[in-house]
């Protein structure tokens, strides 16, 4: 048996750079919104300023992962809609954060209403993610010295 990778766009590095800056701003955005409430669920006062360079980078890092995975599945898949990219990110949601999130309100004991919130930071995450992997992935080229009208 044997995995054939498609060739990716040229365009892929530029779409997983800007899908990673997306969802680092995003994720940031979304836990500023919400952090009384986070705080409340850990039961810890909010936390005050910025976060440690390391979880920074290490959050990065995480962003570029899962940015990525996305454009390696709209590759895969062939998305090139926004259509597409919005069934792609339903489906990934539903397959992993959905079913992790779930899991660990099972057999965890995470308390639903934390499980809810970081299902909220990952449901958005994906869906502007995919839209955006897919835009950037397959936007027209400029050709050079092309005349402009």
């Amino acid at each position: 048996m044997s995995i054939t990778v498609a060739r990716p766009a040229t365009r892929t590095p530029l779409a997983v750079g800007v899908a990673t800056l997306v969802a680092f701003v995003l994720s940031s955005t979304y836990y500023t919104v919400f952090a009384e409430q986070y705080a409340a669920l850990l039961g810890t006062p909010a936390a005050a300023g910025a976060p440690p360079v390391g979880q920074v980078l290490v959050e990065l890092c995480r962003s570029a992962v899962l940015a990525s995975v996305l454009a390696l599945a709209a590759s895969r898949t062939g998305t090139t809609t926004a259509r597409g990219a919005l069934g792609m990110a339903l489906v990934a949601f539903v397959g992993f954060p959905a079913v992790l999130l779930s899991g660990s309100v099972l057999w965890d004991g995470v308390a639903v209403p934390l499980a809810v919130l970081h299902g909220g930071d990952w449901l958005i995450k994906l869906v502007v993610l995919s839209l955006v992997v897919v835009t950037v992935r397959n936007r027209p080229s400029r050709q050079r010295g092309a005349a402009r009208s």
